[in-house]
């Protein structure tokens, strides 16, 4: 490993096919046999420290269409946490139920699951029939994992029927020093950003993307209106770019006052701090307080000028979404995914029915728009918010970190890349982008 880690510091990409590949390395696990670890504990408590281990795992076989990934970054989603803290169910299920598809899937059905679904390196060996991508590419992966044998996703790959997000629903993740990916994942890292930052947009941005932007979601025009909740975090931070970079006006939710001047950073101007305003949306665990929706509502309108949102970007779930089904325009949209607060959803069906609002689901990104995503990136018209950044060896912290709420925009994780600040490889292009993000990153 430490041969591949060197070629790739030094820039000599090529000398990778030349490099064996080497058959263990470290990845981030949880172990099958620790599945009910936390029975009793309240979800709140549960620790990703405790169940998050450092282990030294074989290096998979690769097969047709697949591609071994040097990864010198990766980042924490809240797929991960529920991962680690086994909710709502153990992830070993679904790697059974992949394991059955074919025998070359047998290879994820184990006893660990290798986790993480965002990745920034170099490629080290493709398999048969690749032929976009070679070793010394580098390159970052999204997280859609499909099997295109169906017409049903040849439209839209999010609705095959064997879709899966990788690292989450598949083994051999990205929270690695190697990672096992299918090749239709890669798309090319954007030069100007190191390491960390080019790893830490993939699964959120092109999240955000679809809810906001794509036909699939939301479809924002010019001069929405658009109610973000957790507008700084990891994937609010990402629709808050897209509102302001689509001619959208952003309202942004957040939780504190530091998480306030991030949005204003981004240049959001109506920012809503639920908990210096007193915000309380249930009144107990079964009674949702509907003077709270109304008080919020006329907040809204307050900083907006008398204007209900057109678009609400919903991903808290059970905390917020009667909330957001009451302040959505008439004909307005919630897009809705995550569910981070909780799956079981209420809401006044009157506040639906009868102002003909709609509900629309959406989950993380088919490949066209991950590419667009992507491309954004690159082009500098959307920037990687990343707050804080560890070792791979401290992962579990860095998922307590997301699973208490106490970071701002991305958490990333370094595995092959010794240190942060590194493979920038267009320092001019980064020139013209650094100001932002620094912005993004608070410096």
């Amino acid at each position: 490993m430490q041969e591949i880690r060197d070629a790739i510091l030094a820039e000599q990409f090529d000398a990778l096919a030349g490099l064996e590949v080497p058959d263990h390395y470290r990845g981030m696990t949880v172990h099958a046999d620790e599945a009910e670890m936390f029975a009793d504990v309240p979800s709140a408590e549960k620790d990703p420290r405790k169940s998050l281990h450092l282990d030294e795992v074989p290096t998979p076989e690769l097969g047709p269409g697949e591609a071994v990934i040097a990864v010198m970054a990766s980042a924490i989603n809240y797929n991960t946490v529920w991962t680690s803290i086994f909710e709502p169910l153990p992830t070993f299920g679904f790697l059974r139920r992949y394991g059955r598809l074919s025998p070359l899937t047998k290879r994820h059905d184990l006893p660990y699951h290798v986790v993480g679904s965002d990745l920034a390196g170099v490629v080290l060996r493709t398999g048969a029939g690749v032929t976009r991508w070679k070793p010394g590419d580098r390159v970052v992966a999204h997280c859609l994992s499909v099997e295109l044998e169906s017409p049903d996703g040849h439209d839209d790959t999010m609705l095959d029927p064997e879709q899966r997000i990788w690292g989450f629903e598949t083994n051999f993740g990205g929270l690695a020093e190697l990672a096992l990916v299918k090749s239709n994942q890669l798309m090319p890292k954007p030069e100007h950003l190191t390491w960390e930052e080019a790893a830490c947009p993939g699964l959120v941005n092109s999240t955000a993307y679809r809810q906001l932007v794509s036909r699939h979601g939301a479809a924002m025009k010019q001069g929405d209106t658009v109610l973000i909740w957790g507008a700084s975090g990891g994937l609010g931070s990402y629709a808050t770019q897209y509102a302001l970079n689509g001619g959208a006006i952003p309202v942004c939710v957040v939780s504190s006052p530091q998480k306030a001047e991030i949005c204003r950073r981004m240049g959001a101007e109506l920012v809503i701090d639920r908990s210096a305003e007193g915000f309380r949306f249930w009144k107990d665990e079964q009674t949702q307080d509907q003077q709270e929706w109304k008080r919020f509502g006329a907040r809204i309108r307050e900083l907006t000028g008398g204007d209900d949102p057109d678009i609400v970007f919903e991903h808290p779930g059970r905390e917020t979404f009667g909330a957001s089904v009451y302040v959505a325009r008439k004909g307005g949209t919630i897009v809705t995914c995550a569910s981070t607060s909780g799956y079981e959803h209420s809401y006044d069906n009157r506040y639906l029915w009868m102002s003909l609002k709609r509900i629309i689901g959406s989950h993380f990104a088919n490949y066209r728009e991950s590419f667009e995503a992507n491309r954004l990136i690159d082009k500098g018209l959307i920037h990687p918010t990343l707050s804080r950044v560890y070792p791979l060896e401290e992962t579990g912290q860095a998922a307590l970190d997301v699973h208490t709420n106490s970071h701002q925009g991305k958490v990333g994780v370094l595995a092959l890349a010794p240190e942060e600040g590194l493979g920038v490889t267009d320092q001019e292009k980064r020139a013209r982008h650094v100001d932002a993000i620094n912005r993004f990153r608070g410096v």
